[in-house]
């Protein structure tokens, strides 16, 4: 491997090996036409990932290790620290990459001259079995986008950057969870210029160990701290974080989480927070099954406010590769 890789992949991880050894290393490490290492910061796994990742024999691959978990940022700015490459792009344990991912969103960059780049991403079932397709932003309206809301999808495993933009930029901020994604893109976009490929790169896991469902934590302090931490830049676009549909998203999480009481109390609240009435049907039908939902939608004539754009597309050929059985 050359002393200064093309592109470096972090991959922040904790105990949950049978995700990262056949979604995000596999996805990692079998990257096409591009000189790329892959980092995998262990946040203080209690499985066998540390000893499992200590057998793989590629020199590829490097493990930044956390005897006591740091959280999830914190583990991103380690791996960001140990990188090497004129590239870095991040890659949630969960999720999966095409072949191309890097190569193509390298070349989408170069091409434009772009600081960031980005692509369209696939919903995957807990299967990885494809659902759907979500395009890219328009790279020329991408930054008063996302000063509204997180228009780049798939999370964390979407993007690709500039390591020394990115250094600069001083990473992931740490005081964020959640919305540590979120922000990065919004200073990327605030710092340079973005480029997209077009093509179905990324595949997004929809499953029961997904952080959004898994952290129950109150997330409404981080959307306060990021809109005061970026206020300049709203006030400079004229442009305000969608509070309403970021109301939504969490009570969304909660009742797919099971947390149905919760689900109604934020759905409810943000009805009458951000005078939204389709959240106040949601509230009363928070406790009924997900098809029900759906339904009662359809029947009220309510407006779907949401934030993806989903195209029933076929399944990329990449995707096959990755899937599971799920009992």
């Amino acid at each position: 491997m050359p002393d200064q890789p093309e592109a470096s992949v972090v991959i922040p991880t904790r105990s949950r090996w049978h995700l990262l050894s056949t979604a995000a290393l596999p996805s990692a490490l079998e990257q096409a036409d591009v000189d790329v290492e892959v980092i995998v910061v262990d946040d203080g796994s209690q499985d066998e990932t540390p000893s499992r990742l200590e057998e793989l024999d590629d020199p590829r691959l490097r493990v930044v290790r956390h005897e006591t978990s740091r959280g999830v940022a914190v583990a991103r700015n380690a791996g960001i620290a140990a990188a090497r490459g004129r590239w870095v792009s991040f890659l949630d344990d969960d999720d999966l990459w095409a072949p191309a991912k890097l190569r193509k969103q390298i070349d989408s960059a170069e091409a434009t001259g772009a600081v960031f780049a980005y692509s369209a991403g696939g919903g995957l079932d807990a299967a990885r079995t494809f659902l759907f397709a979500v395009p890219p932003p328009d790279p020329a309206s991408v930054t008063e986008q996302l000063l509204q809301w997180n228009v780049i999808w798939c999370g964390c495993s979407n993007v690709l950057a500039r390591s020394d933009v990115v250094a600069e930029l001083g990473g992931f901020d740490e005081q964020l969870g959640q919305l540590a994604d979120w922000d990065l893109w919004i200073r990327l976009a605030l710092a340079g210029r973005a480029a997209a490929a077009r093509d179905i790169l990324v595949g997004y896991v929809m499953h029961e160990e997904s952080m959004l469902l898994t952290d129950g934590r109150d997330v409404f302090p981080e959307i306060e701290y990021l809109a005061e931490k970026h206020r300049a830049a709203h006030e400079a676009y004229g442009i305000e974080l969608d509070q309403a549909l970021f109301s939504r998203w969490v009570a969304r999480g909660h009742r797919r989480a099971g947390r149905r009481v919760r689900a109604a109390r934020t759905y409810a609240t943000g009805a009458v927070r951000h005078r939204d009435p389709g959240a106040l049907v949601r509230a009363a039908a928070a406790f009924l099954p997900e098809r029900a939902i759906d339904a009662s939608r359809q029947v009220a004539g309510v407006e779907r406010r949401s934030s993806l754009q989903k195209l029933p597309v076929p399944e990329p050929p990449w995707v096959a590769r990755f899937r599971r059985d799920v009992a």
